[in-house]
């Protein structure tokens, strides 16, 4: 007896359903995340130098020196501008005597007139002596004035409490009028500066806080907020000029220091995917859609933006809508799914 043939299978055997990572669609508020390298420099910077030229005798400070208000920090040989002080002060002191003198002269004048045995044109000629003496003594005052600050001139004084960071000079050499010979940092406070694409982006940082962490520390960490952007754009290099202002005190050692910050800028809402999602189709790019059934479909979807992990989709999802993550490049249209790894 012979045994009945085996029946044919109708329909393909059932494939069992693959474990996937689901991301569930949702619209939530987005940032815009960048890190920059810049230099720290000090939020007040003064060049200081000599109202007029000559030889420097001496410059007592270094690179690097904290000083003090009012102190002393460099001079130049200052030989004529004292013995032109000397000068004038001798001329002060004789246009006073003058003075002393022709006051004198117009109170006798005067007497004489009072008593009746001098004459009028006596007085007024000794007043007209008084007057030209005393005009004669407010020139040499003014003189001796001017004097006394080219003495003072050749002496470099420290506007305000301050760092040294540079020192241009050195002594013996001969220096014109306003040639800088000490550059300052005040200690008013520092800051980074980054220079940066351009990019409409900007518009949204002034005030936005800012993490830095300078790269020779990489244990310290500092904060600041966006305080300047420049309103021009390198014609060279494209680049627009960002300065951000440093919580605390200024640390001179940071001076110079190369920084990287980080910027957390909020830009809008929108639906933000991992970029395992992502697949692409002869229509561009596309995600799978997981339905109410477990088995995915493919959705074709508009881009945003590119984030390092992230991606942000302006068209083709609504919220709701659920997505493979990890595990979408192993789908094809109507393939079973069930929940695997959950995202954390």
């Amino acid at each position: 007896m012979l045994a009945a043939p085996a029946r044919a299978q109708d329909a393909a055997a059932p494939v069992d359903p693959l474990k996937v990572e689901y991301v569930n669609v949702v619209r939530q508020p987005l940032t815009f995340s960048a890190r920059l390298t810049g230099t720290v420099e000090a939020r007040d910077s003064i060049q200081l130098s000599f109202p007029s030229g000559g030889r420097i005798v001496e410059i007592m400070v270094e690179a690097g020196d904290r000083v003090s208000a009012g102190e002393p920090l460099a001079r130049t040989d200052g030989v004529q501008q004292q013995q032109a002080l000397a000068r004038t002060v001798a001329g002060v002191a004789a246009a006073q005597a003058a003075v002393l003198q022709a006051r004198q002269a117009a109170d006798r004048a005067a007497a004489l007139l009072g008593r009746g045995v001098g004459t009028r044109a006596a007085r007024d000629a000794a007043q007209q002596a008084l007057s030209s003496a005393q005009g004669q003594l407010e020139g040499a005052r003014t003189a001796a004035d001017q004097a006394r600050r080219a003495a003072e001139d050749t002496i470099l004084k420290a506007p305000q409490d301050a760092v040294v960071t540079a020192r241009m000079a050195e002594p013996g050499q001969v220096v014109g009028a306003a040639q800088p010979i000490l550059s300052l940092a005040a200690l008013t406070g520092s800051e980074a500066v980054f220079h940066i694409p351009d990019s409409p982006l900007l518009g949204r940082a002034p005030g936005a806080m800012v993490e830095l962490r300078p790269i020779d520390h990489p244990d310290r960490h500092l904060a600041g907020r966006v305080s300047e952007i420049s309103p021009l754009v390198d014609s060279a290099t494209g680049a627009v000029t960002v300065r951000v202002a440093i919580e605390g005190a200024l640390d001179p050692s940071l001076l110079g220091a190369a920084v990287v910050g980080t910027v957390h800028l909020p830009v809008g809402s929108g639906i933000e995917l991992p970029w395992t999602a992502l697949t692409a189709t002869g229509d561009g790019p596309a995600v799978w859609k997981i339905g109410p059934d477990n088995t995915v479909s493919i959705a074709q979807v508009t881009l945003e933006r590119y984030g390092t992990e992230q991606l942000v989709v302006s068209a083709g999802l609504s919220p709701g809508d659920v997505v493979v993550g990890e595990g979408s490049q192993l789908m094809y249209p109507g393939r079973p799914v069930a929940p695997g790894k959950a995202r954390k």
